[in-house]
């Protein structure tokens, strides 16, 4: 199965500062276009990433990695303090909910009867005889899977309708999932994350893409990436914009 997100574990480790940085090393099938020695991810859990062509040795592989060990250690400070804020969530009105990018305020309003949950006015209003946070999250849970069924649907069509080598829109579905936004198995199903209706309609429409050019090329190797190229040029800014969140959005 490919997808986005992170199943590795970190291999090695290298000294800085009073502790030290672990990271899983990944060698890539060639040398990226761009002449680079390495490509260094801090993904959305934390785990630091370096990819480097075949040639290159462990010791480079650090050696680069100390480059931007700065920079590296910048975002790991964000996700932990996107974390923590994340982790606070109580689900009481007055706290903010993203919907499609934008973040809304929650309104609960206790009321006999079903519960409703209704984006109205700029509010995420949850109307329910039991406003306990066990509730209200399950109420929003439920509201997010069923409007990301509704917006992955006209995404997907969208999106695959302009892909030469997709004849029809595949089969799919969603999974809540904690450190994944999609998946696509070796079958061609796709699986889709359904708090990734919370991101910008630009990183829903990513991650379908990065899950439609598995289709054809079910790997990460350069000509993966070609085809990302050539169908959304900025993507490697739109998945900055994603992983730059990611903590926040992946929690309800």
């Amino acid at each position: 199965m490919t997808d986005i997100g992170t199943r590795q574990e970190p291999t090695h480790s290298v000294p800085y500062g009073e502790g030290e940085l672990r990271f899983f090393w990944r060698r890539g099938d060639k040398r990226p276009n761009d002449g680079r020695r390495a490509r260094i991810h801090v993904h959305p859990d934390g785990l630091v990433e370096v990819e480097t062509p075949p040639d290159t040795s462990l010791v480079e592989t650090k050696q680069a990695l100390l480059k931007r060990a700065r920079w590296v250690t910048r975002h790991l400070q964000e996700i932990q303090a996107r974390r923590h804020d994340a982790l606070a969530r109580e689900y009481v009105s007055g706290e903010t909910l993203f919907y499609l990018g934008r973040r809304h305020p929650l309104k609960l309003i206790q009321a006999e009867g079903a519960t409703r949950v209704k984006l109205l006015r700029g509010q995420l209003r949850v109307s329910t005889p039991d406003t306990s946070r066990k509730a209200v999250k399950a109420a929003l849970e439920q509201w997010y899977r069923e409007h990301a069924k509704a917006v992955f649907a006209r995404r997907l069509e969208t999106i695959a309708e302009r892909l030469p080598w997709v004849s029809e829109a595949p089969p799919w579905t969603i999974r809540a999932m904690k450190t994944q936004w999609g998946s696509c198995s070796r079958t061609g199903s796709i699986l889709l994350n359904p708090h990734l209706v919370k991101t910008p309609i630009r990183c829903i429409d990513y991650v379908i893409l990065h899950e439609l050019c598995h289709l054809k090329e079910h790997n990460h190797s350069g000509r993966f990436y070609q085809l990302l190229d050539i169908a959304m040029p900025d993507w490697r800014e739109i998945k900055d914009r994603l992983d730059g969140m990611s903590e926040l959005y992946l929690s309800c």
